[in-house]
């Protein structure tokens, strides 16, 4: 079965929908708390965690809802007002941290510190976005709390939380799984708040995951990151961040060579990443998360002159991160039991828009057990989608870019994608000059520029416009051409049809709930 309604073109329509999935997400059970965990084959439910209800998905949610808002998209109220409270409530217990009860009816006793990220994730959009003079403050505590109970040499003080506090803190495997996590929304917590001692703290996670883990050679290994693998890329993306932030071009040539190597060994060209970097790991189990922490660092390292990697970026949009978001709900069967509480009713509209593990050709993994998407991961990759929508097109000092071939509106320039014209149309709304990336399937030498003045002379892989006609389209005409890439998975190759950047075809495996027609 293919599904229905793939989205490959439109990042606008995909945040709109996901931001409708996040406002679908409380259990009424629960004192609209979100739920965390979901299955929607064979036995569909929603379910709360132990680690991950209250501490973790309510900042991945407002992080997403409230930059898609300023962004222009409507969002709901309601929802981000549930998740602020339910954030809050996770930072209500014995320490300033983002906490975690047990079971429902109990007290907040769980820390681990892989939530310390999207803690501050939702206390950053919070200050940001709603002025939020309470998520000042908790910052500021709970700042204040890590560096007295975490030490980069010692780890957490796991006896003193306990004894002093009644926390139990979990164990993280590395360091990269857990507080390293942070430096990211720490980074923007500081932009939104000019607050030192959160730029200060980025910093000093910075230095640990430098020195032990992303080393200046660039290599992974399971042993050194940890198995999890959405930890490893959203810890890189965060050191792209800070690099930015600060202006560090050494520290963004580490991210860079990381980016180039290392993250090899987890990925493939369409920017899918493996879910566990484990021996024994499903080889086609991913995650949608790990997608959008690359797209992110890509976005990043093209606005620092390297356009090869919004190439990169526009494969995986294309490629995979718009195709698995879950638009089609037709196949998901109402639960057996639907009187077994709010985790159970409606599920399948619950989960419109979502994104989970899927394979890169469909939901259903070859061998897979059970088809999963956990509600956080929604929030993670619209957050993603929402820095590539931003940079789709951006206007600076030297004039207009466009960085990225989708259909795009704003008050400055309207751009309507090659796919599946061939042109490229390009109308200024604002006087500047006008600098257009010709993707790596195209020569520069052979695009038709029609409806300018004059040439358009190259600058690197930008074909440059000095003085575009006001409010008259351009266009520019670089037809993709078809070919064919395989994915080298641990057990199998899978073969990839392509029209430029985007997936015509691809092998499935006689798999159904896939995204493409089956390569010839």
């Amino acid at each position: 079965m293919k599904l229905r309604n793939v989205n490959t073109t439109d990042i606008a329509a995909a945040i709109e929908a996901g931001t409708r999935t996040m406002a679908s997400v409380f259990n009424a059970d629960d004192d609209d708390i979100p739920f965390f965990g979901s299955v929607v084959w064979p036995d569909p439910r929603l379910a709360f965690s132990s680690v991950h209800s209250e501490a973790h998905v309510p900042g991945r949610h407002l992080n997403a809802l409230l930059t898609a808002e300023s962004l222009g998209f409507p969002i709901d109220e309601a929802a981000v007002n549930k998740h602020a409270r339910a954030a809050f409530f996770s930072y209500s217990g014995p320490l300033p941290l983002p906490l975690n009860r047990e079971r429902m009816d109990g007290p907040l006793v769980n820390l681990r510190p892989h939530n310390v990220r999207e803690g501050f994730h939702a206390l950053y959009a919070l200050a940001q976005f709603r002025h939020s003079a309470q998520a000042h403050d908790v910052a500021e505590a709970s700042i204040a709390a890590i560096n007295e109970l975490w030490d980069p040499d010692r780890d957490w003080d796991y006896e003193g939380a306990a004894r002093d506090h009644g926390i139990d803190v979990k164990v993280e495997t590395t360091f990269i799984r857990g507080l390293g996590r942070a430096i990211g929304p720490l980074v923007k917590y500081y932009r939104a708040t000019g607050y030192g001692p959160a730029l200060e703290l980025a910093i000093r996670l910075k230095d640990k995951a430098v020195t032990d883990h992303f080393t200046a050679d660039g290599s992974y290994s399971t042993e050194r990151f940890g198995p999890h693998t959405h930890s490893t890329t959203c810890v890189m993306s965060s050191l792209a961040q800070l690099a930015d932030l600060l202006n560090d071009a050494p520290l963004m040539e580490r991210v860079r060579t990381f980016y180039s190597r290392g993250l090899w060994e987890i990925r493939d060209q369409l920017g899918w990443v493996i879910e566990s970097s484990l021996p024994d790991a499903e080889p086609d189990f991913g995650e949608v998360n790990n997608t959008g922490d690359i797209l992110e660092t890509a976005l990043i390292l093209g606005r620092w002159g390297y356009p090869e990697a919004f190439d990169d970026a526009e494969r995986i949009l294309r490629g995979h991160l718009l195709p698995s978001q879950l638009r089609d709900v037709s196949w998901i069967a109402e639960p057996s039991d639907p009187g077994g509480g709010d985790g159970r009713r409606d599920v399948a509209r619950r989960h419109l828009g979502a994104f989970g593990f899927p394979a890169p050709y469909g939901h259903r993994p070859v061998e897979a057990d059970r088809i999963s998407f956990n509600m956080d991961i929604v929030g993670g990759a619209v957050a993603s989608l929402c820095e590539a929508y931003r940079d789709i097109t951006r206007f600076d000092a030297a004039g207009h870019w466009v960085n990225l071939l989708f259909d795009h509106r704003t008050e400055d320039i309207e751009v309507e994608s090659p796919y599946p014209s061939g042109v490229l149309g390009v109308t200024i709304k604002r006087p500047g000059p006008l600098f257009v990336r010709v993707p790596a399937w195209a020569d520069p030498d052979d695009v038709v520029v029609e409806g300018a003045v004059a040439t358009a002379p190259r600058t690197g892989r930008y074909l440059m416009v000095a003085e575009p006609p006001y409010a008259r389209r351009i266009a520019f005409r670089l037809d993709p051409p078809t070919h064919e890439i395989v994915l080298r998975h641990r057990t199998r190759d899978i073969r990839v049809r392509l029209r430029g950047d985007a997936v015509e075809a691809m092998d499935n495996f006689g798999q159904d709930l896939t995204f493409f027609d089956p390569i010839d």
